[in-house]
């Protein structure tokens, strides 16, 4: 979606009703500078803050439908923003259940990901693995971020492209793993229960010292800076990092399942 145009469309609303940013944040009870963030690029809206405005401005529904057409043509346009908040992150924290996390995947184990399911055409696909491997750069830049992944066993068990695709990218994990600036931990399935079942997340903390919290799901996920969620997040990850193999037990856990030397 063209973020643009849908900028132009809230400051046209807004114009045409007379409203100030402050009157609408007052009005659907978002923040002004949440608004401010959302006019400027800074942030994406989602279809919440749409929705609202909708409503507050009376649009009859134009800026939540703007929105689901960009986003239905693009694919997970949510996302967008993302990969500009990785770069620019001094530590990066990633937390997966059930796959690789992305700046660690090969491009056999992205793509079979990412066309699971028939959801995108072929050059959808090609254009999102292109994406997510051209996120791996900042692994292997000369100023790169401090990145903990923490995964599920279960993950390193699926055999997401097949047995030899697999065993692929396990040996991708005992090669990044090197890099003096990557840790790898793996929950161990003996855990059992945790506080993280529903689903991954990232955290990225910037150099401002300001914190980025990625969600997603089955829908759609969410990029979100809410204090209350960073810190409940934040919870979570130092509990299950806690429940983690160490790096030397989680290194010998992936040498242990990978079939090949």
């Amino acid at each position: 979606m063209d973020i643009e145009v849908w900028i132009r469309a809230l400051k046209a609303a807004r114009a045409g009703a007379e409203v100030s940013q402050e009157a609408l944040a007052a009005t659907i009870r978002w923040s002004p500078s949440t608004i401010a963030a959302i006019e400027t690029g800074r942030r994406r809206p989602t279809m919440e803050f749409a929705v609202a405005a909708d409503q507050a401005l009376r649009t009859g529904g134009l800026l939540a439908n703007l929105l689901s057409a960009g986003e239905a043509n693009s694919g997970p346009g949510w996302f967008e923003p993302w990969p500009g908040h990785e770069e620019r992150a001094v530590r990066l924290c990633y937390f997966e259940l059930c796959l690789i996390p992305g700046p660690l995947q090969t491009e056999e184990y992205a793509r079979a990901v990412v066309s699971a399911g028939g959801v995108y055409r072929s050059d959808r696909v090609e254009e999102l693995v292109s994406r997510r491997l051209e996120r791996q750069r900042l692994l292997h830049r000369e100023d790169p971020p401090d990145c903990v992944f923490l995964i599920d066993e279960s993950a390193l068990r699926r055999p997401v492209g097949g047995p030899a695709a697999m065993d692929r990218q396990l040996g991708r994990l005992l090669e990044v793993v090197e890099l003096p600036h990557v840790r790898l931990h793996v929950l161990p399935v003996e855990v059992g229960a945790h506080v993280s079942m529903g689903g991954g997340f990232v955290l990225a903390e910037m150099p401002d010292g300001d914190r980025l919290l990625c969600l997603d799901n089955a829908a759609r996920g969410q990029i979100a800076d809410y204090p209350e969620w960073i810190a409940l997040v934040q919870r979570k990850w130092e509990h299950l990092l806690g429940e983690a193999l160490s790096e030397r037990a989680s290194v010998e856990l992936v040498n242990k399942l990978k079939v090949t030397p």
